[in-house]
């Protein structure tokens, strides 16, 4: 099987057609093609949503996080030869948020492929917080 490591912003869009400011992760560090994929998203104050999501106490938008997940996701057979850089759509997600994500926190997320063919990808992915503010931790 083979991996590829440590992809940066510009390498993952060699796999994705995301871009800023809809592009939100930041770094892959394994991606087992037609496997599995390990990336990363830390959350800075300079996002573009946080003043109004919400200026008092900024969190992550619930649409946001999905996005990310999806993004990790999609490095898992977007990698492959046959679909590198192809356009992708969503069909079903089962999703469930059990900490809010604020600024400074990062995000490890990690997913599986159960299932692709002809185009379509069945898999999960969890995504685990990371926070120096002290109020994370949790999945």
């Amino acid at each position: 099987m083979k991996t590829l490591l440590n992809l940066d912003v510009i390498e993952i869009q060699e796999y994705q057609q995301n871009r800023h400011p809809l592009l939100f992760v930041d770094f892959i560090k394994e991606v087992r093609i037609g496997k599995s994929a390990l990336g990363y998203k830390t959350f800075s104050y300079n996002e573009w949503y946080f003043p109004s999501h919400f200026e008092d106490e900024p969190n992550v938008p619930g649409f946001i996080q999905m996005e990310v997940l999806t993004q990790v996701f999609l490095m898992t057979f977007l990698t492959m030869d046959e679909n590198k850089g192809k356009k992708t759509a969503f069909i079903k997600s089962n999703v469930e948020f059990r900490k809010k994500i604020v600024p400074s926190d990062t995000l490890e997320i990690r997913a599986e492929l159960d299932f692709y063919s002809r185009g379509v990808a069945k898999g999960s992915v969890n995504g685990y917080l990371h926070s120096i503010a002290g109020g994370g931790g949790g999945k």
